[in-house]
């Protein structure tokens, strides 16, 4: 689909992707548009689905979440569906993925402390019906993130 979008919109897009809170004004000074011409891109990217949603990116540890943890997860076939609404609905979960190969999951997770990260796996995941295994490996330092796509 990105291939279908002019030089301009790809543009519109990798600024808003490095900051979305740009105004119509600036991105048109930078794309060499008027601020109606830049609103009726973004509009007509939002309504074709490109654009998704505008927000934030909060640093964990910043806000007390020191230990972010990936869980691979391992389910019985017939309960991966049930597996992953599960895991879903837990607060501490920020995303979750099927993986290729056998009914796996990947999560992440974003937790307190490392009691917090004994008691999510204690209380949390190992009382779901239809987990396998689970293995859990903490980030121990972040050499790049990237949320969402980047142009």
């Amino acid at each position: 689909m990105f291939n279908t979008l002019d030089v301009i919109d790809q543009e519109i897009l990798k600024l808003l992707s490095e900051n979305s809170r740009m105004s119509y004004v600036e991105i048109g000074k930078r794309v060499n548009l008027s601020r109606v011409a830049v609103k009726s891109r973004m509009e007509s990217l939002e309504k074709e689905g490109i654009i998704e949603r505008y927000s934030i990116v909060i640093n964990p540890e910043k806000v007390g979440r020191m230990i972010s943890a990936f869980f691979d997860v391992e389910t019985e076939p017939s309960k991966l569906l049930h597996v992953a609404e599960s895991i879903t609905a837990l607060s501490h979960v920020t995303d979750v993925y099927q993986m290729t190969g056998s009914s796996k999951l990947h999560v992440h997770a974003t937790l307190e402390l490392n009691e917090d990260l004994e008691r999510f796996l204690r209380e949390d995941l190992y009382v779901i019906e239809g987990i396998v295994k689970i293995d859990c490996n903490v980030i121990v330092s972040r050499f790049k993130t990237r949320k969402g796509l980047r142009i």
